[in-house]
């Protein structure tokens, strides 16, 4: 009897213990999944709380890639695939086109990409093909340019890979609409690029902007800034740090970093950063960040030259549509010793990306930044100084049309191979030399109508009698705080000078106004912030304007 109800209890067992097993397991799953979403929803920005403890309820874009295959270019095509998961972090419109900041570095091919326009009335999407894309952040982003949106259309503009279909329209989608909500910022009021700047014990963040509306030329108070931290954009409600500004010029502010970012660098990376007006006099009192871009970028270890120590001698310039030029000017300068070369290139859409890579392969040790960035060569050159600081102990700011000439001494031309770095490395060891500047002379089109194959040094030979302003060549590790600078000098810390070279010893020959065709080209759009487009009836007394030709065409 004992038996057979042990056997029956076995049996019993064997038909109920699998649906007790699956009905504990459904629990479980159950359980864990309705942790995980109460997880996500406490951290994410659907509920922010800020540091002052207030609610408040914002709209947010996306970055889960939503799109469906017909927006992906799903269905196929050459390069369709990195477009899956484009992923655009920031926009912003400038007075031409709209720059797409996004996250994933896309390679060639790039002429199967649209760019995506929404109609907030009509509620439609219309397809447009991008302008250009070009590498960004050291080749760990991209850039993408896009026309200008119709009328009535937004300027949160998207991407998406093309796939059987070309321009066109994609019907309405009133979901993709609920996507459209972000503020895209216009170029007079944004946060556009942050630096990590580490010197040994100290590091702080450089933080570049426009609509500070700070005087020209001039250091500003630095007790009136805060800059702003944040993992996402500011208008999410997110966690914000904030800390003080310790120096200020222009369009730059440099912060102190927050402790939890001093204290691992590392962190720093990607971190969303603005700037915001306060009135230190008065507790709590302040304008709120501007609209931000900027992520704060870290200048890689493998780019630095440490182990063999710095290059004497570098460049920097910044060019727009001048690859005509770039292969004369970096040879001859190359042979008067300079070993290493920063191009900031301002939407350039001609040849100069090959002309660099055909020189590269000659070992000229050349790279490219893409600076999207229009009138702000200023600030060009103060985040190349960064860049360079690590690298080079002297660094030449000046043109492709300005080149460095010895003159004759006594009937005789006195220059040789790695002249100018012989030059410079005179005052490497100076306790007060910072920067060297050098006298320019302007050269007119010497009667030409069109130019010579020879190049510039040959083809112009009439100058201006009066030297015009100068170029220099910075020590970088002594620069001011600011970074100030004139486009031709820079502003040096406190105990340095600059020293004048004798126009005897060296000359900058400025080949400024050439032929007629080449003189348009370069006067089209200036990339100084403080220079007036030579069109422009302003300013026109400044000797950036071309002499008698005052504000019109030709």
């Amino acid at each position: 009897m004992d038996s057979e109800q042990r056997r029956r209890r076995k049996q019993h067992g064997r038909i109920y213990r699998p649906a007790c097993a699956k009905l504990f397991l459904v629990r479980s799953v159950t359980l864990c999944l309705s942790f995980l979403v109460f997880l996500l929803f406490i951290s994410s920005d659907r509920l922010p709380i800020r540091r002052d403890g207030s609610f408040r309820p914002v709209l947010r874009t996306s970055t889960m890639s939503l799109w469906p295959a017909f927006l992906t270019g799903g269905g196929g095509g050459t390069g369709i695939s990195q477009y899956q998961n484009l992923v655009v972090e920031g926009r912003v419109l400038l007075p031409d086109h709209l720059v797409l900041i996004v996250s994933n570095k896309l390679t060639p091919p790039t002429d199967n990409l649209d760019c995506v326009y929404y109609d907030n009335m009509l509620e439609r999407v219309v397809l447009k093909p991008v302008i250009s894309v070009d590498e960004y952040h050291h080749q760990s982003k991209s850039i993408v340019r896009c026309h200008l949106p119709p009328l009535n259309f937004s300027a949160s503009v998207n991407l998406r890979g093309r796939g059987r279909s070309g321009d066109g329209v994609v019907e309405r989608r009133e979901w993709l609409l609920r996507l459209n909500q972000s503020v895209v910022p216009s170029w007079d009021k944004v946060v556009y690029e942050a630096v990590l700047d580490s010197n040994g014990d100290t590091s702080s963040a450089v933080v570049f902007a426009k609509g500070l509306n700070l005087r020209p030329h001039r250091e500003a108070d630095a007790r009136k800034f805060r800059c702003h931290f944040s993992l996402t954009n500011f208008d999410q409600g997110s966690f914000v740090f904030k800390t003080r500004a310790i120096a200020a010029a222009q369009e730059v502010v440099r912060c102190l970093l927050p402790p939890s970012i001093l204290n691992n660098l590392d962190k720093a990376k990607d971190i969303r950063v603005s700037v915001s007006h306060v009135d230190y006099k008065v507790e709590g009192a302040g304008n709120a960040p501007l609209p931000s871009v900027a992520k704060v970028q870290i200048i890689n270890s493998h780019e630095l030259k440490s182990s063999t120590g710095k290059y004497e001698l570098c460049a920097c310039t910044m060019l727009w549509n001048q690859a005509s030029f770039l292969r004369e000017w970096i040879i001859y300068h190359a042979w008067l010793g300079i070993e290493r070369w920063f191009i900031y290139d301002n939407n350039s859409d001609d040849e100069a990306q090959e002309v660099i890579d055909e020189l590269n392969l000659h070992k000229y040790n050349i790279t490219r930044h893409a600076w999207p960035w229009v009138k702000a060569q200023e600030a060009g050159f103060s985040h190349c100084a960064l860049r360079a600081k690590h690298e080079c102990r002297w660094l030449g700011f000046f043109d492709v049309d300005e080149f460095f000439y010895f003159p004759l001494r006594r009937g005789r031309y006195t220059a040789g191979p790695d002249s100018l770095r012989a030059l410079v490395m005179k005052y490497s060891d100076s306790p007060i030399i910072g920067e060297l500047r050098t006298v320019c002379h302007s050269y007119g089109p010497s009667g030409l109508t069109s130019p010579l194959s020879q190049g510039v040094t040959v083809s112009y030979t009439c100058r201006l009698e009066a030297p015009e302003r100068h170029k220099s060549v910075v020590r970088p590790e002594l620069l001011h705080a600011t970074l100030l600078n004139a486009v031709h000098h820079f502003k040096l810390r406190d105990g340095y000078k600059y020293l004048n070279l004798r126009e005897s010893k060296v000359v900058v020959n400025h080949y400024k106004y050439q032929v007629w065709d080449s003189f348009q080209a370069k006067f089209f759009r200036r990339v100084s912030t403080y220079v007036t487009d030579w069109k422009e009836d302003q300013n026109t007394g400044s000797r950036d304007r071309a002499p008698g030709l005052g504000n019109g065409g030709h």
